[in-house]
């Protein structure tokens, strides 16, 4: 049921794909996730995102690091966009249409936070006690 307020989601496309599956049938699924996508984008329910490229940095008080290590394989991260839905349940369904599921990626959904961090508020960066 539609409540009228549609909320965006961000969607992290995490893992690779499966070793078993063959090129032609991996490269099927990116065409026919392109083609969903734009399809999505068009009735509203989706807003472009991008992919990622291999190389990447990380910054933190210990300071730059730029060869890795980086996330395991399995955590792996190719790309992202949004999903424009009323809730994360009707996101995570729209997600779960996602043709290359079938060889091996998965997603995270995440809806944004309008709201400006905090120290005083439990917030995703807060550690647990």
């Amino acid at each position: 049921m539609s409540t009228g307020t549609t909320h965006e989601f961000l969607v992290i496309s995490r893992g690779q794909w499966d070793r078993e599956s063959s090129k032609e049938d991996i490269q099927q699924s990116i065409d026919d996730f392109y083609a969903w996508l734009h399809r999505s984008i068009e009735e509203g329910k989706m807003k472009m995102g991008s992919r990622l490229s291999i190389e990447g940095a990380t910054v933190s008080k210990q300071g730059i690091i730029t060869d890795g290590p980086f996330g395991e394989a399995k955590e792996a991260i190719g790309g992202y966009w949004f999903i424009l839905a009323d809730n994360l349940h009707e996101a995570a369904g729209i997600a779960a249409e996602n043709p290359c599921m079938k060889h091996g990626l998965f997603f995270e959904i995440r809806p944004t936070d309008a709201v400006c961090a905090s120290a005083f508020k439990v917030m995703t960066e807060t550690p647990n006690e």
